[in-house]
């Protein structure tokens, strides 16, 4: 099992996907001093990555500068669980209220056609990402999740979103997507892919280069003003300057309650033998999870491991990010036993890579992309986890709103959305894991009961789901 302790001198320590990515993981060079572009962006990851390739393919003409202080990919752009979805953190009920139904709609139809917008790119780029559009099977285990399923299938009919796009199954066809243990049914969407996201995010690093952007890596950013982004190298001068640091918000001065850190972890099996996939299912690397409350997330890999992950971990207080906290033995052990719970025949498996990262969660958990024109500081965050394919989104939006240009997605309702920022400690701490504790005992209780958990459901409520 590979420890994260090497990850500042070797990034492959840092996942599974950095380990398997195929890259010598060598720096670019620094940012050699100051300099002016047209775009200054803040973050080597999707979101920054996304942004400067859409603004480099719309206008050549455009200098633009992405600024990393580690190198391309090394936080949750390169750490996640692969889920290439059309998930977005605010529901539809929620965007409904204070949008109106055709902007829910269209939100969410958005997110739809990204996942293919990512894997056109991807391929018209030549990047090997691993990519299966397999979809997402979400299995009902208890007669609990099972209504919730119905519920998830019926609210989706509400917003005329059909069988194409969320179904439920049978447990005998749930059970042939995936052979977990006590199936009842199960929710199957087309709306996914599975992918390796470290070689997604460095095979869109060198699309960046190839169209003429720049990346300065090894180049820790010290703030971010209008116009104006200070470093440790130099000072960038520039129109817009786009915010794209999610996990990390935190740590620039003035950020701390923009975006709150919350830690997910993940674990890695060996690669399994052909007569255990036989049992397990996944013949499309479909990606996968249940209706519990408290997310779990998994999927085949291209060399046939099972990455499982979860959102267990805890809120670290005063949203300090540090690297040890991508390390938390009780919730890998966690991790472990839920992954035996659902698929007994992996007990015997070796877990060979355990690790973690920060995901950027919103106020009011809606995630969005804009820019104050009167400032010239764009931003784009807040996906809960959800960010392998928001980020493309945000890459477009943010495109067509630093160009100026009225298009469907400068329309969505979630650009130039405003969250409100996060109370001071310690009720943000208090707060978060509050919300932490109420999904993780709601499980509990309703395995208990066999009823659905008020407490949930409030928590659901005020979430937007």
């Amino acid at each position: 099992m590979r420890s994260n302790a090497a990850a500042a001198t070797d990034p492959r320590s840092l996942s599974l996907w950095h380990d398997t990515a195929d890259e010598d993981w060598a720096p670019r060079d620094a940012l050699p001093g100051d300099t002016d572009v047209d775009v200054a962006i803040v973050g080597g990851g999707l979101t920054g990555l996304w942004t400067a390739y859409y603004l480099r393919r719309a206008d050549p003409s455009l200098r633009v500068v992405v600024l990393e202080r580690e190198v391309a990919g090394f936080g949750a752009s390169g750490r996640n669980g692969g889920w290439c979805s059309a998930l977005f953190p605010a529901g539809l009920p929620w965007l409904d209220k204070r949008y109106g139904r055709e902007a829910a709609v269209a939100q969410h139809r958005a997110m739809q056609a990204t996942v293919d917008e990512v894997g056109a790119v991807a391929a018209a780029e030549g990047i090997d990402c691993h990519w299966s559009k397999g979809g997402t099977v979400t299995v009902a285990r208890t007669p609990v999740q099972l209504e919730r399923a119905r519920e998830e299938v019926g609210g989706a009919r509400s917003y005329g979103f059909g069988e194409d796009d969320l179904v439920l199954l049978g447990a005998d066809e749930a059970r042939e997507r995936l052979g977990a243990t006590n199936v009842l049914g199960a929710t199957w969407t087309p709306h996914c892919a599975a992918v390796h996201p470290a070689r997604l995010v460095r095979g869109l690093a060198r699309a960046v280069e190839r169209h003429g952007g720049v990346l300065h890596e090894g180049t820790t950013v010290q703030g971010i003003e209008p116009h104006v982004v200070t470093t440790d190298r130099g000072r960038v001068r520039a129109d817009v300057v786009v915010r794209a640091t999610e996990g990390y918000t935190a740590l620039l001065p003035g950020q701390r309650r923009v975006i709150a850190p919350v830690y997910s972890l993940m674990i890695a099996t060996e690669p399994l033998p052909a007569e255990l996939w036989s049992s397990i299912g996944l013949a499309r690397r479909e990606t996968f999870t249940d209706h519990r409350h408290l997310i779990v997330y998994g999927q085949r890999t291209a060399d046939d491991r099972l990455a499982f992950g979860g959102r267990g971990a805890p809120y670290h207080f005063g949203s300090t990010v540090k690297p040890e906290h991508d390390r938390e033995p009780a919730t890998f052990d966690a991790l472990r036993q839920v992954l035996v719970d659902l698929l007994p025949v992996t007990r015997d498996a070796a877990i060979t890579h355990t690790w973690g990262g920060p995901l950027g969660i919103a106020r009011d958990w809606c995630a969005s992309a804009g820019l104050d024109r009167s400032t010239g500081l764009a931003w784009a965050g807040g996906y809960v986890g959800d960010g392998l394919s928001t980020t493309n989104l945000a890459g477009r939006t943010l495109t067509d709103l630093v160009l100026e240009r009225d298009t469907e997605l400068t329309a969505l309702p979630w650009t130039n959305h405003r969250s409100p920022r996060w109370e001071p400690e310690p009720l943000r701490w208090l707060g978060v894991m509050a919300g932490l504790t109420a999904m993780t005992s709601a499980d509990g209780a309703e395995e208990r009961s066999g009823r659905a958990s008020r407490r949930a459901a409030a928590v659901n409520r005020l979430l937007g789901r």
